[in-house]
């Protein structure tokens, strides 16, 4: 029985974004993303973000502002079959959900067009900005909490070799689980744009990312039901095992090996609890051009790899794999946009685009790039009519595909191919001033993965994992000049 048996099983490195995107990037920083996706070709003031170089092309001058609210609901299901799960509630099959619900997501994007120049910035939470709870833990907690009857079981045979006769076993066990972590990137772009010719433009600038991440959990109540034919080494009952293991050290006779082996035993099997905040920030280069003849217009934006560390600022870590000021890898990943948009007719408008995220450049924590071949891709499209001088609706939709593979995969972080529709509308109050609304939701395919269990050298227990995720986020938003 793994002396560090609680040790191996806490990993607290959730990631839970809340909105379409790549596996740290947000992509939908405003309502017209919600409405309709494919925004890489825009040329309104959501290209603050989604085509900045668009922005030249900004109907007369001034100030643009839009400003959004989006409220995002997402669910995890983790699916994991281990046969001893068993031993705490009779199925080895076991289902974990996490769920999140952020009601206020806001985002502001503003540019300020006068002649030739525009300057435009973007302020919203560009990665993450979920929270995730899971009441009873993760199939990764309780796998090696579900191993002590079996080990209470081994002891037994190694007690009958020193005291003939007796008999100990167990076959149940009993834990109280509790994981909460949360992930949010804090993004200020600012930068420029600047008109070339009539048709071409470029932009340059940058993005601060703020990043705050929050983990809290515990394994409490660790209990087992030792029963043996000596009364003093268990009656069948559930107790707590760490003062079990204890206890079991004063057996007369007992060689130090053994003592040594339980007081570790006990030591594991206590309460664990932590609580550790992480921050750190890094700043993302970004360019973009645009062309633009006649009803057609074509945008392109990269965004460079973002080096960023965060550190541990730990208030509690009973797990040991905490420790204050440590940093851990946290890099947000290069991304290439393309889109392009065209009026088939006056009111109706077109556009598709493409996403490529560098994922397996960035580094992340445990060097998980590693498991990723290539990165994501997304493909987009979407159409708007403008029904009248008041009204517009428009649709789109969104396939993403990542490249993780098997390894990457756990109950901890997790990325799953996505089909995704939007729909939406607007209405110009007056001619300066629209709103706009529009809803989200993301359909995900289930991962399934199965692996082995590596209890000792010699013994290889069989896993399955199914990895499952469902999204929809409604938003409102409002844009204005003067």
């Amino acid at each position: 029985m793994n002396k560090h048996l609680l040790m191996t099983g806490i990993l607290f490195c959730l990631s839970f974004p809340a909105f379409a995107g790549g596996i740290l990037t947000n992509t939908n920083q405003s309502i017209h993303f919600l409405r309709n996706p494919a925004r890489d070709a825009s040329i309104e003031i959501d290209a603050a973000y989604t085509n900045p170089a668009g922005l030249a092309f900004l109907p007369g001058e001034g100030f643009f502002f839009s400003i959004n609210n989006q409220s995002a609901f997402q669910k995890r299901t983790i699916t994991s079959t281990f046969a001893p799960f068993a031993g705490f509630g009779g199925e080895a099959t076991k289902t974990y959900e996490g769920t999140a619900s952020v009601p206020i997501i806001p985002s502001v994007q503003a540019a300020y067009k006068t002649g030739d120049w525009v300057l435009s910035g973007n302020i919203a939470i560009t990665g993450g900005g979920g929270k995730a709870t899971f009441n009873t833990g993760l199939p990764s907690f309780e796998a090696p909490i579900s191993l002590i009857p079996s080990g209470i079981n081994q002891l037994g045979q190694a007690l009958g070799a020193l005291m003939p006769g007796a008999t100990l076993a167990a076959n149940q066990y009993s834990v109280d689980a509790y994981m909460e972590g949360s992930s949010i990137i804090y993004g200020a772009q600012l930068g420029g744009t600047y008109s070339i010719t009539d048709q071409f433009s470029a932009y340059g600038g940058f993005r601060m990312n703020f990043v705050q991440n929050s983990y809290v959990g515990h394994l409490h109540a660790i209990e087992a039901n030792p029963l043996s034919n000596v009364s003093s080494l268990g009656t069948g009952v559930m107790i707590p095992v760490s003062g079990y293991f204890a206890g079991l050290t004063q057996l007369p006779g007992l060689p130090d090996a053994y003592k040594n082996q339980l007081l570790g035993l006990a030591a594991s099997t206590a309460d664990k609890n932590l609580d550790c905040d992480q921050s750190g920030w890094g700043i993302t280069p970004i360019i973009g051009v645009d062309f633009k003849s006649g009803k057609l217009n074509i945008g392109a934006k990269y965004e460079f790899n973002t080096h960023l560390n965060v550190e541990n600022k730990t208030k509690v870590d009973d797990t040991g794999l905490f420790k204050g000021g440590v940093e851990t890898p946290h890099d947000i990943p290069s991304l290439l946009t393309l889109g392009a948009q065209y009026d088939v007719i006056d009111p109706v408008t077109v556009s598709v685009g493409y996403h490529h995220f560098f994922d397996s450049a960035a580094k992340m924590a445990n060097d998980k790039q590693k498991y990723i071949n290539g990165g994501t891709n997304e493909y987009l499209a979407g159409v708007e009519w403008r029904i009248n001088r008041l009204f517009l609706v428009s649709a789109g939709g969104q396939i993403t595909r990542t490249g993780v593979t098997d390894d990457y995969q756990t109950d901890l972080s997790f990325a799953l191919h996505s089909s995704t529709i939007c729909i939406g509308g607007a209405v110009n109050v007056t001619e300066n001033i629209r709103i706009n609304i529009g809803y989200l939701y993301s359909f995900y395919q289930d991962w399934k993965r199965n692996s082995s269990y590596i209890v000792s050298p010699d013994v290889q227990l069989p896993v399955t994992d199914v990895f499952g995720k469902t999204n929809k986020t409604f938003g409102v938003g409002v844009d204005f000049r003067f």
